[in-house]
């Protein structure tokens, strides 16, 4: 299994998952053109995605969608209420496979765990996305991390989570009236750096491998300020962290197979 950010930030969030030649895709706000240069810079055509699965309906995460399943028309998944709000938005009726947040379901060798997310959005869900023994979780547009959110994603390999803004940067920026601050800070709004931190120390002993920090805010954040926050509160250093960016994509994150020290003896035979 591995997976990469096509893009993150304000202006458009995509994730791409694979796994024995599945396709995968979280969410689709950046533009269709965008979506296909990206997937392309991967070595991943649209004809070889299953599906596409959907957050939440906030245009930063669907942005691209209506135009893009036009020329690669592929199943929607989403949580009812999602899946209500967004088919509003699309000119030609989709495919939907629908869920109610907290539900457990399999489909195309995957399985998934989905999970209500703290933000303002009718009904947002964060995933586990498993094939045999590795999974990638995938948390991004939350206020703040509770039981259900930490629950769900122990045990994951992979992980991309949202690390939104640094506190002092947020406090001191002068573009965002004093609402939305508080909008972003609330318990419905982002997650701060701190908080991302927190939760990966809490995942980090069950086994998370890669972390990709995404949705940083341009202004009230850096990918140099959020790394070291992480880094501070952790002693694992074998834990790869990347930082998604808004106009690059991420190299993918591959989990690496472990060999079965009796493998060697098989191999050599007994010295």
């Amino acid at each position: 299994m591995r997976f990469a950010v096509l893009g993150s930030g304000s202006g458009g969030n995509s994730t791409i998952i694979e796994c024995d030649g599945e396709y995968l895709l979280v969410d689709a706000g950046l533009s269709s053109k965008q979506l296909n240069l990206r997937l392309e810079l991967l070595g991943v055509v649209p004809e070889q995605l299953s599906g596409i699965l959907l957050t939440h309906e906030h245009g930063d995460h669907v942005r691209g969608l209506d135009v893009f399943l036009r020329k690669c028309p592929v199943p929607i998944l989403a949580s009812i209420m999602t899946g209500r709000v967004v088919q509003e938005g699309l000119r030609e009726p989709v495919e939907w496979i629908v869920f109610e947040s907290g539900q457990k379901f399999s489909w195309k060798g995957f399985d998934f765990t989905t999970f209500p997310l703290p933000h303002d959005a009718v009904e947002p869900v964060g995933y586990v996305i498993t094939r045999g023994k590795y999974s990638v979780g995938v948390a991004t547009d939350l206020g703040h991390v509770d039981n259900q959110v930490t629950l769900a994603l122990k045990g994951v390999q992979g992980l991309v989570l949202e690390a939104n803004y640094e506190w002092k940067m947020l406090e001191a920026d002068q573009k965002r009236p004093f609402s939305t601050k508080q909008r972003i800070s609330s318990q419905h709004g982002h997650l701060s750096n701190e908080q991302a931190a927190d939760l990966v120390a809490e995942l980090v002993p069950g086994g998370l491998k890669r972390l990709i920090l995404g949705h940083l805010s341009s202004d009230c954040n850096s990918p140099m300020k959020a790394v070291e926050v992480v880094r501070q509160r952790i002693s694992n250093e074998e834990l790869e962290i990347c930082v998604a960016s808004q106009n690059e994509v991420t190299p993918w994150q591959t989990f690496e197979e472990e060999i079965d020290p009796a493998f060697y003896g098989e191999l050599f035979g007994p010295r």
